[in-house]
């Protein structure tokens, strides 16, 4: 009788254990860490939604607040948004995988101009390329993005 229950103890703990592997294995490398802005100045977390696109949001800022108040997005040209913190904003928007490597047809909003780009993504390992354009990529700016983690 023990050993029976023995057995279904050991099967249950190994399919937890499997499935915990399982998931971690289909994580993309962008969600698997934490990256810091060229500047260091926030920690941005990339996560695939539910519509299969990845999204990015800053989940940490050097000077979280200014002036005693959380740092706000000011500059958003949507009045309704310039008082939404900068904590929490979803700053990368609409990414499809584009190879191995590669992450395209996304858009990209800077906080400091109020302005969004076409971007795309390359990721090397413990940097990502992220280049934001107008138009066309070739006429455009990349940064380099590091691991936080």
């Amino acid at each position: 009788m023990l050993a029976k229950y023995s057995l279904r103890i050991i099967f249950l703990i190994a399919i937890f254990l499997g499935t915990r592997t399982l998931s971690f294995a289909q994580a993309d490398p962008l969600e698997r860490n934490l990256w810091y802005n060229e500047e260091k100045t926030a920690k941005i977390q990339i996560y695939k939604a539910t519509d299969g696109k990845f999204y990015g949001k800053v989940v940490w800022l050097k000077v979280p607040e200014v002036d005693g108040k959380p740092k706000v997005d000011k500059n958003n040209p949507d009045d309704k948004k310039k008082n939404d913190p900068v904590l929490g904003l979803v700053l990368l928007k609409g990414f499809k995988k584009d190879g191995e490597k590669g992450y395209d047809d996304g858009t990209i909003y800077d906080p400091k101009n109020g302005k969004t780009y076409s971007c795309k993504i390359t990721n090397k390992g413990d940097v990502l390329d992220v280049r934001g354009y107008i138009g066309f990529s070739w006429i455009g700016r990349t940064t380099v993005w590091t691991k936080a983690d």
